[in-house]
């Protein structure tokens, strides 16, 4: 399938794939994004919800490292743990890594070798990226992912409902609860209603709240 590397709203840029026409990331900012969605919305609520000092994060979609290594920024201001999981199961390939401004965008670029580190350590073994990171990257489909009561905090950043729905149904979401510890939070871009009664027919409490630029809605959701 083709890929294309192209720049959004906020100057950061994302993969394309044009027969999709679907992107890893919005097209009205990928880093704005990604600090709306997965951590002002998902891991600064669960930090301050229960005061934590560690969190062991779970991510649907590596993809580019985008949401890893903003996360690993706030680590450095926050000075919490973080023990991250991302799950891919087709990963970026090296030219493109070379292509992305991510570190520059966010006026991080003494952490470019964090950056690339992200994307050069083996899969399926977990690596100390800094003394309060901790990254395991799994090279697998979502369908594979068996964890019970693992995760405190679920990063669901699969491609959309339009062009892969087998990755929004009752069964994945199902998966999903059951590997978030009670008080667990997953949230997503996602703002769709069928998405939406999946999280909830298999337990989740669901928030609708204002979504990143560009987009109306997001959803979080909440176990007991």
């Amino acid at each position: 399938m083709e890929r294309k590397i192209i720049t959004t709203a906020d100057g950061s840029v994302t993969i394309h794939l044009p027969a999709w026409d679907e992107q890893y990331h919005s097209r009205h900012g990928a880093v704005q994004e990604a600090q709306h969605v997965f951590i002002k919305t998902g891991l600064h609520y669960f930090l301050k919800k229960y005061e934590a000092v560690e969190v062991k994060i779970l991510e649907i979609g590596f993809g580019t490292g985008l949401n890893a290594f903003i996360t690993f920024l706030e680590m450095q201001k926050l000075q919490k743990k973080i023990y991250y999981t991302g799950v891919e199961a087709y990963p970026v390939n090296p030219e493109e890594i070379e292509k992305l401004n991510y570190p520059d965008i966010l006026s991080a670029e003494k952490y470019k070798d964090v950056f690339a580190e992200m994307h050069l350590i083996p899969w399926n073994r977990e690596v100390e990226i800094s003394k309060d990171f901790y990254l395991h990257k799994q090279k697998k489909k979502i369908e594979e992912i068996s964890n019970v009561l693992k995760f405190n905090l679920i990063y669901f950043d699969a491609f959309g409902a339009r062009v892969q729905p087998e990755l929004w149904t009752e069964e994945i979401f199902e998966r999903m609860f059951n590997s978030l510890t009670p008080g667990g939070v997953l949230v997503t871009y996602a703002a769709k209603g069928s998405v939406r009664r999946a999280m909830l027919k298999v337990g989740f409490k669901v928030e609708k709240l204002p979504g990143p630029p560009g987009k109306r809605e997001m959803l979080r959701a909440l176990k007991d």
